[in-house]
């Protein structure tokens, strides 16, 4: 049988050692196995913990709030502290040109370019939907998106005033932007309540990654110009 002559073969190879077998000590043994089980514990709880601190890593930690400076950083996280996604306004603002000195309405203005670049890419891909003209549901979100990004244009024109286009807002132009940015995410809520209506679900996931990035960025604009005044307030400004 080949296991019986592959283990007598071995016994010839060892015949001294066989000869004169060393005593092994089991307490040796035993205080080996404890040193392999008390490393294998410090490395699982080594693991675990890198792994935690990892999952609680703030996610402004990361490397685009490492080129800011902290100012810009702390003022980022004031304004971004207001909004229901946090995470997507901070990477949203930024973005912004760390070379100038922002304030809130280059901010809200940011804030407000990303919300109709997200829109445009979702109403894009509405188009390339081959059950477009089958569906009226989809016919009809193309209209709201339309109707939308005219709103979220609005906003962002209604702050920029005189020949250099600068930023500024006043009461009344923060009511109507805010007034605008809340009609623009009622069309993409009601989008998404009459595709429901007609039971069609995106199967693309590229189409469900932009519908949600385009409303935590419209959400995110609207809660900014929403507490606009308590926020220039903590800037040590008012609005006029």
């Amino acid at each position: 049988m080949e296991s019986v002559n592959f283990f007598k073969g071995y016994g010839k190879l060892s015949h001294l050692e066989s000869q004169n077998p060393r005593p092994r000590s089991a307490s040796a043994a035993i205080n080996i196995s404890a040193i392999l089980l008390f490393t294998l514990v410090i490395g699982f709880t080594l693991a675990a913990l890198l792994l935690q601190h990892i999952n609680d890593k703030d996610p402004t930690d990361s490397a685009s709030a490492s080129s800011l400076s902290s100012n810009l950083v702390e003022s980022i996280k004031t304004i971004c502290n207001v909004t229901r996604y946090p995470d997507s306004c901070f990477t949203a603002l930024s973005s912004l040109n760390a070379s100038i000195k922002p304030d809130l309405e280059a901010f809200l203005d940011l804030s407000l370019q990303v919300a109709i670049t997200h829109l445009s890419d979702l109403s894009s891909s509405f188009k390339s939907l081959n059950d477009l003209h089958s569906q009226p549901a989809l016919k009809d979100c193309l209209t709201l998106f339309d109707d939308a990004l005219s709103r979220l244009n609005d906003s962002v024109s209604a702050m920029k005033v005189g020949t250099g286009k600068e930023l500024v807002l006043t009461k009344e132009k923060i009511s109507d932007i805010q007034t605008w940015i809340s009609a623009a995410m009622t069309d993409q809520d009601t989008c998404n309540d009459g595709l429901e209506e007609m039971g069609w679900t995106a199967a693309d996931e590229v189409v469900k990654s932009q519908a949600q990035s385009c409303k935590e960025s419209i959400s995110n604009s609207l809660a900014i110009v929403a507490n606009m005044q308590n926020l220039l307030q903590k800037c040590g400004r008012t609005v006029h």
